[in-house]
């Protein structure tokens, strides 16, 4: 088998320049023939590298080693193809909530490496959003609002240290440029009409550092999770925070909350108000915009054993729901007839 590792050497401190070589035994020890691409100052080299390596058909893994940044477009690279090779991710970043949803060693590129030789896999859903001027794809969540920055500017050795207070001199800081606008939310089954200071599109339950902003995230359900701010005071948004960092779930049922899930939105501004999107955390362009979920998008090696069942459905269970669907197209085939 062959496998190509693209890393960013900058990331986390340059760490990844540590154990490059040490990182390419231990793939010779799985089976792997590996090659490895150091990403470079031209503007999305992950990306182009990841379409590169796709389209010679030759690789069945490719490694991403890095931040968010770093991971999001090798991810690009891939998904635009219809055979993919398997991915396998080496978090070497500041948060890294993609990986840390996944269960996947930070900061520790040798025991990310070693999920590879444990074999474990999981198709996961992989967003892709959809504006006027671009198209994009997104792995954990796509966010809009001023304060959605809260969740990622927030510097993580803060964060650790004053917790909550944290947010609050943040949030006290980005107070004027907080407001809230009416929106036209559609989805597959529904349309809303909202006032909102920010909208969250999840795909995983880990952003800007908690694993509890949407806690009931699945990771190859084929739906989002969509949470509706619908406040924009201060000292209520920050109390959401609070809640959110209690780790308890309460925000989901508060008044200033709305919650749902669906495979597809649209979001669609009904002022002249721009609504700015966030694709993990990187500009994404700006409303009318339409969110997909592309389910089972990638076949990702986890750590399914650190894996709480609640992140995901599985294969068996995946089966079991086909197994269903085909029944009932027998069945409805079968009434057809006797009509």
């Amino acid at each position: 088998m062959r496998a190509r590792l693209i890393y960013n050497p900058t990331s986390g401190q340059e760490i990844i320049k540590k154990y490059i070589a040490e990182i390419l035994n231990r793939l010779e020890s799985y089976g792997y023939e590996t090659s490895a691409f150091q990403t470079t100052i031209v503007a999305d080299s992950a990306r182009i590298e990841a379409e590169r390596a796709c389209k010679t058909g030759k690789y069945d893994l490719i490694i991403a080693a890095g931040g968010d940044g770093t991971i999001q477009q090798v991810v690009s690279g891939l998904v635009s193809f219809k055979r993919r090779p398997k991915l396998a991710l080496i978090p070497t970043g500041t948060t890294n909530d993609f990986a840390r949803a996944l269960k996947i060693p930070r900061g520790k590129p040798l025991e990310a490496v070693e999920l590879i030789g444990k074999a474990q896999t999981l198709k996961i859903d992989i967003g892709r959003a959809v504006s006027a001027d671009k198209s994009s794809y997104f792995i954990n969540i796509a966010a809009t609002g001023a304060l959605s920055e809260l969740t990622y500017s927030v510097p993580s050795n803060l964060k650790t240290a004053f917790g909550y207070l944290a947010y609050l001199a943040k949030g006290v800081e980005l107070l004027p440029r907080v407001k809230k606008a009416p929106v036209l939310l559609t989805t597959e089954n529904e349309t809303l009409t909202l006032d909102a200071s920010m909208i969250f599109v999840a795909l995983t339950n880990s952003v800007g550092g908690f694993e509890t902003l949407a806690p009931d995230a699945k990771l190859d359900d084929g739906k989002f999770t969509v949470i509706v701010v619908k406040t924009d005071n201060l000292f209520e948004i920050l109390g959401l925070l609070g809640m959110v960092a209690a780790g308890k779930g309460q925000h989901m049922t508060d008044k200033n909350i709305a919650y749902f899930k669906t495979q597809m939105l649209e979001i669609k501004p009904l002022s002249d108000k721009k609504i700015l999107v966030n694709l993990d955390g990187e500009f994404g362009g700006a409303a009318p915009i339409r969110f997909e979920n592309l389910q089972g998008a990638l076949e990702l090696f986890v750590n399914l054993d650190a894996m709480p069942d609640e992140n995901y459905i599985g294969e068996d269970d995946v089966l079991a729901y086909e197994a269903v669907a085909q029944k009932f197209a027998e069945q409805t085939e079968h009434l057809k007839d006797e009509q």
